[in-house]
């Protein structure tokens, strides 16, 4: 690999652990991994507030089902 490729991939990975650090001190509860999917999502158009309402809701239906609540359809 070339010393710019090298650069670049160590940029990234600076980028990527502070957008980590911000998430973490945002609570978010996003775990490196899943953070990772919501960027790549982002950078292939989604618009971030869909997928932030979609999290929400998700991270709902999990909570109900742990409690065996019935799903809302409100939000």
């Amino acid at each position: 690999m070339t010393s710019e490729k090298n650069a670049q991939i160590g940029q990234a990975r600076e980028a990527f652990q502070m957008l980590y650090q911000i998430s973490q001190l945002l609570c978010t509860g996003l775990d490196q991994e899943t953070l990772t999917i919501c960027i790549r999502l982002c950078e292939l158009g989604v618009d971030p507030e869909v997928l932030a309402h979609v999290i929400k809701e998700i991270r709902k239906m999990g909570e109900n089902a742990t409690q065996n609540k019935p799903l809302s359809t409100q939000t």
